[in-house]
């Protein structure tokens, strides 16, 4: 849909959109203390409160991949109780399958592709 003033407007059951130039802007809906942290944080650093939130979600967005404290716990216990656990198999066995391993590794990267 195309606005008067020639701004193309996007509608969409939850929120509404209007694009120009690589930018969309929506409307959320924030609690007080969200939008006055916000306020804040733009007011201190001297910048735009869009430009403030799309720092923000590029952060977040960046630091999500990463382990929170719980997941990193919950997995070193996990590797622990592997390492406490006895060998399922000879040491000679196991060093037999590597070199197998290796081998085929070797005789692979030599083959032509």
């Amino acid at each position: 849909m195309m606005s008067a003033d020639g701004r193309v407007v996007k509608w969409a059951s939850h929120i509404s959109m209007v694009v120009w130039q690589g930018m969309v802007k929506v409307t959320f809906t924030l609690d007080d203390e969200t939008v006055e942290r916000i306020r804040r944080l733009a007011t201190r650093l001297g910048r735009p409160q869009s430009q403030v939130v799309r720092e923000s979600i590029k952060e977040y967005e960046a630091r999500s991949d990463k382990l929170t404290d719980e997941e990193r716990q919950r997995l070193l216990a996990v590797v622990d109780r592997i390492m406490k656990a006895p060998p399922t198999r000879p040491q000679a066995e196991v060093n037999a399958e590597l070199r197998e391993i290796r081998a085929a590794r070797r005789r692979w990267a030599r083959s032509p592709r």
